[in-house]
């Protein structure tokens, strides 16, 4: 689980925590040259900082608010890959009858909703530029495994596999052609929900924005000890890492928010997402049989008392 209820304050900290370092040795040889060596010409009033301050505040805002949207948009895809997870898993074992009894069936939708679970936790790793068949041998077949070692894309291989098992559903009678409608559909779903997320990943934050933010704020750093040194004296060292912190920590946010899918504590939680999806496809599973036997076991009874 990336996600933490309590982010630590030492990983926080420990993002700025060079800034900080140079931001204090500054500021303390500012209050040095004030008040020990008494460069009192140096201060400068309150008001260029604090206008400059302002306009980084609103571009800080501006980026902060741009990074979140890709952030939220992250967790509404996987949201909808959920849900038409779930959706996959109900039509498989609603629409599927083999003719050849429930045995057959259960092991046509077993390897399709685990292959479903596979595509997700595939995705998840993909997104993160990390191997995207580690953990797959346990839920699908060796032969799959050693199709879709062909390609590049591992998520698109796995879907190719699940549109190859519907086509030949259909031609076999298990599903009309309503249903093969239907299902294709929710793996058409899957692609976009995949392209979606690669949208996100390989669009890059412009560049120039963010160093021109970050020269900005370095220099409304550099200005604001001048600003304050005549107000609080020696006390404007504490002020200015204070003030210099919750700007560079807003940076740091909006860095870290940009990008969903960078394994960090502050991304989309993909893997949990994921592991939710093969908890909730195998209760439907094992709920579904469980049903049926029952039925089954039901009819037999009849059949016997009559």
């Amino acid at each position: 689980m990336l996600l933490r209820e309590n982010i630590p304050v030492s990983y926080i900290v420990g993002k700025i925590k060079s800034e900080i370092f140079f931001v204090t040795l500054y500021s303390v040889f500012i209050a040095i040259m004030y008040n020990t060596f008494h460069f009192t010409r140096i201060s400068i009033p309150i008001a260029v900082p604090t206008i400059l301050g302002t306009v980084i505040s609103l571009l800080l805002a501006f980026k902060s608010n741009q990074a979140y949207d890709r952030w939220w948009e992250a967790r509404t895809i996987w949201g909808a890959i959920v849900n038409d997870s779930r959706t996959l898993t109900r039509q498989l074992l609603t629409y599927v009858d083999t003719k050849y009894g429930k045995s057959e069936e259960r092991a046509f939708c077993e390897k399709m909703a685990k292959r479903q679970i596979a595509w997700c936790y595939s995705l998840s790793r993909h997104l993160r530029r990390q191997d995207p068949l580690k953990g797959l041998e346990k839920l699908i077949s060796a032969e799959d495994l050693d199709y879709i070692k062909q390609y590049s894309n591992i998520p698109l291989a796995l879907l190719e596999l699940q549109g190859a098992d519907l086509r030949n559903a259909y031609k076999l009678g298990w599903i009309n052609e309503f249903q093969q409608v239907e299902l294709d559909n929710t793996l058409t779903r899957f692609s976009n929900e995949m392209g979606a997320c690669e949208r996100i990943k390989n669009t890059v934050f412009p560049a120039t924005y963010g160093t021109y933010i970050h020269f900005s704020l370095v220099l409304f750093i550099m200005l604001l000890p001048f600003g304050l040194i005549e107000f609080f004296g020696v006390v404007e060292v504490p002020v200015v890492i204070a003030i210099a912190s919750a700007f560079f920590l807003i940076e740091k946010m909006a860095i870290h928010l940009q990008d969903p899918f960078e394994n960090k504590p502050t991304d989309t939680p993909t893997t949990t997402i994921s592991q939710t999806i093969e908890r909730d496809i195998k209760q439907m599973l094992k709920v579904t049989y469980k049903q049926e036997e029952k039925v089954q076991e039901q009819d037999s009874k009849m059949f016997y008392i009559l």
